[in-house]
C-alpha cells in the first residue's frame, strides 16, 4: 500500500490542503500522537475540542460509533476530528460482522462528511484483507511507523531533534543532534524528552553543543539503563553494580546516572497505576515511551511492590543530593543506593 510519511502530512495540513479520511498505519508512538495533535489544532479550535474532538475503539466494538458520530454535526465548531483507533481489530472480526463494518466504512468513505476529519489508527494491516485495500484505495495511508532500517531511523531522528531544537529556540551545533540520534538509537518519545532537558540545559546559550549530549544523555546505543529496573526487581544487588560500574568505565557521570534511575522509578509508579493493559503498545501512549521500553515498565512494576517504588524513588534523591553536595565517594554513594534499591537486608540475604 502507497503511504506518505507523517512529515509529508503535516506539511499537506500547513498548505491547506483538505483531508476527509486518513488512515494513521504504524507503531511509533511520538510520530502518531504529532500528527493527532496537528489534526485537531488544525480543524478544531480549543475552545471547542470537548464537542468537537470524538475518540473511538474498534476493538471496543465502536465502529458504527465513529461512523455515526462523523455524519453528526459537530456542537460549536465548523469542524470535527473523529478519532477510531485499532482498527486492525477488525481484521479479527467473524466474517460476517467483519464484512458488515468494512461495508460500512466504504459507504462513508464513498460520501465523507464535509465538516468531518475522520482518522483510522491502526499498528499494522494485512494487505490482503478487504479493510486494507479498502483505506488504501479510499484514504490518505500516513506511515507512523518506526523503520527498520537503523540509518533510516536515526536520519528521521535527525531531522526531528533540528525541528524540535527550534521549537524551543535553540539550535545544535554541527554533530550534535547526530550524536543525540544515535545515543537514543532513534526512539522519537525519548528524543523529545532528551530535547527538552537540553534545551533546558543550554538556557541562554541558546546553543546544544556536542560535549552537553554527552554529559546529559545515557547513550542506549552501548546499554540501557531498563536492564537495571529488572536487576532491582529481582534483587540481584550484584549484577546491578556490574552493570553500573560498566557505566561508569564507559564515561558515564554518576549523578547523569541517577538522574535517568529516578525517571525510571517514576516510570515504573505510573506503570503500576495503568489498569487494563496487557503489552507495551497498549501502554507506550499513557507512560509516553516506545512500545518496547514501556513493555519492560510494565515487567519491572509487576515484579515489585508500589512501596518498594516509592521507598526507592526517596533513596534516589538522597543519592542526587549527596552526589551534588559533593559529600561521600561518588562510586561508595551508587553501591549504598544499589542496596537500598535491591531491597536492603532483604537483598543480602538472597
Amino acid at each position: 500500500m502507497a503511504r506518505t510519511s507523517a512529515e509529508e502530512l503535516l506539511e499537506r495540513l500547513e498548505n491547506g490542503k483538505a483531508v476527509a479520511a486518513l488512515l494513521l498505519l504504524g507503531d511509533e508512538p511520538y510520530l502518531r500522537d504529532r500528527c493527532r495533535a496537528e489534526l485537531i489544532d488544525k480543524y478544531v479550535a480549543e475552545a471547542a475540542r470537548a464537542w468537537a474532538v470524538s475518540r473511538f475503539s474498534a476493538q471496543r466494538g465502536e465502529t458504527q460509533a465513529a461512523l455515526d458520530q462523523a455524519q453528526t454535526l459537530p456542537m460549536l465548531s465548523p469542524r470535527q476530528v473523529v478519532f477510531l483507533e485499532e482498527a486492525e481489530a477488525i481484521e479479527k472480526l467473524g466474517e460476517k460482522n467483519r464484512e458488515e463494518t468494512v461495508e460500512a466504512i466504504a459507504g462513508y468513505l464513498e460520501n465523507p462528511a464535509p465538516f468531518t476529519v475522520l482518522v483510522l489508527e491502526a499498528s499494522g494491516l494485512d494487505q490482503r484483507m478487504k479493510v486494507s485495500k479498502l483505506l488504501a484505495g479510499k484514504a490518505l495511508v500516513v506511515d507512523v511507523g518506526a523503520s527498520e532500517d537503523a540509518n533510516q531511523r536515526i536520519a528521521v531522528a535527525v531531522g526531528l531533534t533540528t525541528a524540535l531544537a527550534k521549537e524551543h529556540g535553540v539550535e545544535f551545533e554541527k554533530g550534535a543532534a547526530e550524536d543525540l540520534a544515535e545515543f537514543v538509537s532513534g526512539d522519537l518519545m525519548r528524543l523529545k524528552t532528551e530535547v527538552d532537558k537540553l534545551a533546558t540545559y543550554a538556557a541562554e546559550r541558546k546553543r546544544v553543543r556536542r560535549e552537553d549530549v554527552a554529559a546529559l544523555v545515557i547513550s542506549e546505543k552501548t546499554t540501557t539503563i531498563w536492564e537495571v529496573a529488572d536487576l532491582l526487581a529481582t534483587r540481584q544487588p550484584k549484577k546491578a553494580l556490574e552493570f553500573i560500574e560498566r557505566l561508569l568505565r564507559e564515561g558515564e557521570e554518576p549523578p547523569m546516572m541517577v538522574g535517568a534511575m529516578a525517571w525510571m522509578y517514576r516510570k515504573l509508579i505510573e506503570a503500576s497505576e495503568i489498569r487494563g493493559v496487557t503489552n507495551g503498545w497498549q501502554a507506550a501512549r499513557a507512560l509516553g515511551m516506545s512500545p518496547q521500553q514501556a513493555d519492560v515498565a510494565l515487567q519491572s512494576a509487576r515484579k515489585t511492590s508500589r512501596e518498594r517504588l516509592l521507598d526507592g524513588l526517596k533513596a534516589l534523591r538522597e543519592a542526587d543530593d549527596r552526589l551534588k553536595s559533593g559529600a561521600g565517594d561518588k562510586r561508595f554513594v551508587l553501591e549504598i543506593l544499589v542496596w537500598q534499591l535491591s531491597g536492603g537486608a532483604a537483598a543480602s540475604a538472597d
